[in-house]
């Protein structure tokens, strides 16, 4: 075995210094923030030795990381790939910690609820909401409202220095087909986005308490709302809220779905039209505004509700399940299996690209759809040359192997999630359910798993593979695949 010196100095001379000081530096902030929480609740006096064991552990092993890695260093696309792979999963691996000691749960248990957590998916392994304390259930929320954002776009902000590293982690993190940018400069736009989701931030926190959501449940509920998290500390969700507060979160949770800074451009550039020029942005809000009105006429048919209530729940739900957050303003696992259809299908489209949202986004839906209708045309005019369009844009051929390379991991991992858990389970509606739940950074399912259920009966392999799906889905499945291919390792090595 290495001694330490030498140990150390062989991890100092490794080929990912930038992937080591940036996961060291998320160590050391993560441990900052338990380490406050652990305060709080000693003198509120609640269990706080998970928080100080965490703290303990993230600032001395973040320490130890920022020393062996370099902040100046350009990182290749493979180290990139790693970085944002790893603390997906570094991240709530460290975060599970509180939930394990004080929490009372498994270590097994812990990391699904972390993992969930920092994931925004907001899937549950709480059946006894009474065995958390305050500062766990602010734990859980503000996970997500870390996670929403993305980790390392936020210290990106605070560590300009990373200068040029910091580029090529941003490219990684976002999400979406096209990447866009307002300046050259990464540091302005990742300031402009930041932006947007603080003023969001503050505009849900002061609308939650005027519509009479008790203070600390209309912070904790803030923190999951704009994070399209759907965490709650209410174990009703916002089943327990005012109808007023029904019709707030899906606003808000409508906007979690929409393109950050499209928004940014909306709100602080004045450019009021803009959204609407977007492909995306209006087939996301035709998306949801159809299936509402479905849904709305099913329940109004169907179910008790009169005429408010339906179209209520209906858009509550439209906007919770289409961008993942996963809130319940009814327990929609209790509806007829049309209501359930529809919110099913939700879980596979998703909001627009460069939102918090989850699932496959609706610009590679877009995408798909460009690509059949050309296939069409090119059954009739075979020699014509037909180039592939998203609104008046075109989009190039390695933007649709890039989409359909992503669609097919996303139905595979899909499919081998209601597999295991299928077998495993033996309910083929939670196994389908909880699968799309899960890759999709949804939340809750169906049946057993549904809105008012948790998921702590699972199988141990079922939970297992659930987190997998989770940090997968969240970073959108090709920087987890990545780490799957022998050339990846080459070139790290390189």
């Amino acid at each position: 075995m290495k001694s330490w010196p030498r140990f150390a100095k062989s991890i100092a001379a490794n080929p990912i210094p930038v992937a080591t000081y940036m996961t060291g530096t998320v160590y050391v902030a993560l441990g900052a923030v338990m380490g406050l929480l652990g305060l709080t609740d000693t003198l509120m006096g609640e269990d706080a030795l998970g928080f100080f064991v965490g703290a303990a552990i993230g600032l001395a092993l973040g320490w130890v990381l920022r020393q062996l890695g370099s902040p100046q260093a350009e990182p290749r696309r493979a180290e990139a790939l790693l970085t944002v792979a790893g603390l997906w999963i570094l991240v709530p691996m460290l975060g599970a910690i509180p939930y394990w000691i004080s929490g009372g749960l498994s270590y097994l248990d812990a990391l699904f609820e972390a993992t969930s957590g920092f994931s925004t998916t907001g899937a549950t392994i709480l059946a006894d909401f009474s065995q958390f304390s305050y500062g766990l259930f602010f734990w859980r929320s503000l996970s997500q409202w870390f996670g929403g954002m993305g980790i390392l776009l936020l210290f990106i902000v605070v560590l300009p220095h990373l200068a040029l590293a910091g580029r090529q982690m941003f490219f990684a993190e976002t999400t979406g087909v096209q990447k866009q940018q307002l300046t050259p400069k990464l540091r302005q736009t990742a300031n402009y986005i930041l932006r947007v989701y603080l003023l969001l931030t503050l505009l849900t926190l002061t609308a939650y308490l005027l519509t009479g959501v008790p203070a600390f449940e209309a912070i904790t509920n803030t923190f999951s709302s704009v994070s399209a998290g759907g965490f709650s500390p209410n174990p009703q969700s916002f089943s327990a809220y005012a109808p007023l507060t029904h019709w707030v979160a899906a606003g808000v949770m409508f906007l979690t779905g929409v393109n950050l800074l499209l928004q940014y451009r909306a709100i602080f550039g004045r450019e009021y039209s803009a959204p609407l020029r977007d492909p995306e942005f209006r087939a996301y809000a035709l998306i949801v505004l159809t299936v509402g009105l479905v849904l709305a006429g099913v329940l109004y048919l169907r179910h008790d509700y009169s005429l408010e209530p339906a179209l209520r729940h209906a858009f509550f739900q439209t906007a919770s399940i289409i961008t993942g957050t996963g809130f319940a303003s009814a327990d929609f696992a209790q509806w007829v299996v049309p209501a359930q259809t529809l919110l099913v299908m939700l879980m596979f489209i998703g909001g627009s690209a460069g939102s918090v949202g989850g699932s496959i986004k609706v610009i590679r839906w877009l995408v798909i759809g460009a690509l059949v209708r050309r296939e069409l045309q090119r059954a009739l005019h075979p020699q014509a040359v037909l180039p592939l369009r998203v609104g008046n844009k075109n989009i190039g051929e390695d933007v649709m192997r890039s989409v359909a390379a992503f669609i097919t991991l996303y139905v595979s991992l899909f499919a081998l999630g209601v597999l295991v858990m299928g077998v495993l389970e033996e309910d083929f509606v939670v196994a389908f359910t909880a699968s799309a739940a899960a890759i999709g950074n949804v939340g809750p399912g169906l049946g057993e798993v549904g809105p008012m259920a948790h998921y702590g009966n699972l199988h141990p392999v079922s939970k297992a593979v659930m987190i997998f799906q989770m940090w997968a889905g969240r970073i959108e499945l090709i920087a987890v695949f990545s780490l799957f291919t022998p050339e990846l390792w080459r070139r790290l090595r390189a």
